[in-house]
């Protein structure tokens, strides 16, 4: 499994809205200017968040994004998915049951099913707000003499 751009840029993005819960309605052009990423490119990815619950939305001149809920209630996983669609390392465990005719006898299926928990379960276990405080401690423990 590989995380592309939109699924790295997507997080980056939700990060930022997160940063800046207190701000009201933040401009995708704000975000690009801090993460140094392309407001096209945001406005490419905006779409994948655009479902109840998500993001919300004024259009206009004092409009922008901001998140639906607290930055604790997003996780990577969530994000990712989202973006990025299924986050299995094969092919075959994309569907539920695994579409592949070899699984009864498959002697691999339960590594990768192994690794599709890891990976599934450390995802979901980061929030928005976790990478919110993380940032913070290390910030708070970078200083010079």
């Amino acid at each position: 499994m590989k995380i592309s751009t939109k699924g790295r840029y997507a997080l980056r993005l939700m990060i930022d809205l997160a940063e800046h819960t207190e701000d009201g309605y933040i401009p995708l052009k704000d975000i690009a200017n801090r993460q140094s990423i392309s407001k096209k490119y945001l406005e490419q990815i905006i779409p994948a968040f655009n479902k109840p619950g998500i993001l919300k939305t004024v259009r206009g001149n004092q409009g922008g994004y901001k998140l639906a809920k607290a930055p604790d209630k997003y996780t990577v996983g969530d994000i990712l998915r989202l973006t990025e669609g299924s986050l299995a390392p094969v092919e075959c465990l994309e569907n539920d049951p695994v579409g592949c005719g070899r699984s009864c006898n498959c002697p691999t299926l339960p590594i990768w099913q192994g690794l599709n928990k890891v990976i599934n379960e450390y995802l979901d276990g980061i929030t928005l707000q976790d990478i919110l405080d993380s940032q913070k401690e290390r910030c708070a423990n970078d200083f010079c003499i």
